[in-house]
């Protein structure tokens, strides 16, 4: 069923009434690891391999502050480990930043750039809704700017804006960061206590998950 940009901006409206805030504001000393994750209804792997996905924001600031840690512990992640990353959107305003994402990945630059958005939104103001304004930085950064422009009016941004909203959905996202791993555990700077802890649980997640996967 096809889902307009309209049941969208709904939902996102919906879970911004519900209260939804970023899941490391309110940070408490590390706690032990079986306190640092809860259990969310498992859903499908695309892969064979362990699944690590980065729900983030790109106004969030400790989205900002993890987003180093996650890169480095990314360079060094373990074989049977994936990871991909979703923007949330938990309300409307959060739309443009998701449409940018996107748009990144679109035109093969989501690697690359990914950690640049994060430094152009909390370092160089850029608002999200400055088109004219993206569209430069994205000239400025060795992106064809009709190709640019091209990706971020398509109907496939448009359809993974959606897409993004129903998976925030299926993983029970309620705040940024959020770490899923193995399509079955979550954690964040709120659950690990705060944001340094938060690559080490995702480590003993990952650990959990290929024990119960060799239990069958």
């Amino acid at each position: 069923m096809t889902i307009s940009r309209r049941t969208v901006l709904s939902f996102a409206a919906s879970a911004a009434a519900m209260g939804f805030i970023s899941n490391a504001r309110a940070q408490t000393p590390e706690r032990t690891f079986e306190q640092s994750f809860r259990s969310i209804n498992p859903q499908a792997a695309p892969t064979d391999k362990i699944e690590v996905i980065d729900f983030f924001w790109y106004g969030c600031p400790w989205c900002f502050q993890l987003m180093p840690m996650f890169t480095e512990w990314e360079k060094s992640r373990p074989a049977d480990v994936v990871v991909r990353r979703i923007p949330a959107i938990l309300r409307q305003e959060w739309v443009p930043e998701a449409h940018l994402y996107y748009t990144l990945e679109a035109v093969g630059a989501a690697d690359r750039l990914h950690a640049k958005v994060f430094e152009a939104w909390h370092r160089e103001r850029l608002q999200a809704t400055d088109l004219e304004a993206w569209s430069k930085w994205a000239e400025a950064n060795g992106i064809d700017r009709a190709k640019w422009d091209e990706a971020y009016n398509s109907q496939g941004v448009r359809n993974n804006v959606v897409r993004a909203v129903e998976l925030g959905r299926d993983y029970d996202v309620r705040g940024t960061p959020v770490i899923i791993v193995d399509g079955r555990y979550q954690t964040g700077g709120g659950s690990a206590g705060s944001l340094k802890n938060v690559m080490p649980t995702v480590d003993g997640l990952v650990k959990l998950a290929r024990e119960r996967r060799k239990k069958g």
